[in-house]
Parts: C-alpha cells; structure tokens; sequence
C-alpha cells in the first residue's frame, strides 16, 4: 500500500492548510503517531541551526540544536515513532538531521533507520512516499518542492487505507535499525559537511 499512495484519493492542501489541519489532529490522536521519511535533503529555512549549518558554521548549528533541549517540542501522551530511509553518501541535510533526531530520541521519539537497499523492492518507479501519520483516521502524504522545500500535503480519510499502511510502516520499524546505534557508528564520526554555493 504505502507504494501506492500516490494513487489513493485525497484533499489537497498547500502548506498553511496543511498546519491549519494537522495540529487539532495531532493533539487528538488515539494511537501511534507515525513518520516515515525518504528524501535525502529538505530546505528548512526556518530552522536556526540548518540555516547555520548551509552557512558553513557546524559548530554553531550543532550549538544551536544542543539549546533547543527542553523547548516547545509537543510531546502528548501517545507514541511517536519515526522510520528514517538513509543513502549513501550521506546528505549535508541528513547529517545535520539526524543530530536533531538524536535530541528527540532523548525526547522519546522512537526512530529506526532503513537503508535505501531495504526498501528497493517498494520503490519500483518511483520512492516512497513522506508520510504522517496521526492514529487511526488521519494520514498526510507530505509534498515538497523540486528544492526541498515543504509545499503542502494531501490528506487521506479513508481509514482502511490507513490500516494498511500502519501495518506496513509497523513492519518496516521492526526490521530498522535502532536509531542510537546507527547515529553512534555512521553520523558522531563524520566531519562537519562541507557546504557548496
């Protein structure tokens, strides 16, 4: 299914819409809070420490991560679990994130990471898709633009749709990595990223 959400039927929402929505949803969730992520390089213009990473000055962006600890990070009582895909090499984008992944691991968000290789089978055509999740009757496939830059979403009602693709993101989080044992061996040890104008 999660191969085929490009097909399924949904509303179309540019970015604001897609905030409007997704914040009573998230904050009414009666099950696991899902997010699984495949594309390697986004634009977070927004975001202190990645404008400062695209700058060239890791230190601070690394700094700046650090101070976000204890911030308004909305937590709520329900699981959050995220599948991140990776591939080699590993994106300026993806380095910086996965820093940021490990303050939310100390948050209790539960993440797995996959190798590209292990979702090659799924991807016949095109990849798969960015999703949320939000319980039991409300997904969003996630849209971005040709430069990464989050562009809106289409919401997806329909709940047999959702069940399926819960089922399979819940098999594909079980074959993942932990995420602290892949942050620890093959993001700590890298140099900071070099930025290209």
């Amino acid at each position: 299914m999660l191969e085929r959400i490009h097909e399924i039927t949904g509303v179309l929402l540019s970015a604001d819409e897609y905030l409007d929505d997704f914040w009573p949803n998230f904050r009414n969730i009666d099950e696991v809070f899902w997010k699984l992520e495949r594309i390697q390089s986004f634009r977070e213009a927004g975001q202190a420490s990645w404008v400062a990473m695209m700058a060239g000055d890791w230190e601070r962006s690394l700094k700046l991560i650090d101070d976000e600890r204890g911030g308004a990070y909305e937590r709520g009582s329900f699981v959050r679990r995220r599948i991140r895909v990776v591939e080699e090499p590993i994106t300026p984008y993806l380095q910086w994130e996965m820093h940021v992944l490990a303050l939310r691991v100390a948050d209790a968000e539960q993440v797995r990471v996959l190798d590209a290789g292990e979702v090659a089978e799924l991807e016949v055509g095109r990849r798969l898709p960015e999703l949320v999740v939000l319980g039991t009757s409300v997904m969003y496939e996630v849209t971005y633009d040709a430069a990464g830059t989050h562009s809106g979403a289409r919401r997806i009602d329909d709940r047999d749709v959702i069940a399926a693709c819960r089922g399979e993101l819940d098999k594909l989080f079980s074959v993942g990595e932990d995420f602290r044992t892949y942050y620890e061996r093959e993001i700590v040890p890298l140099p900071a990223p070099r930025m290209t104008v």
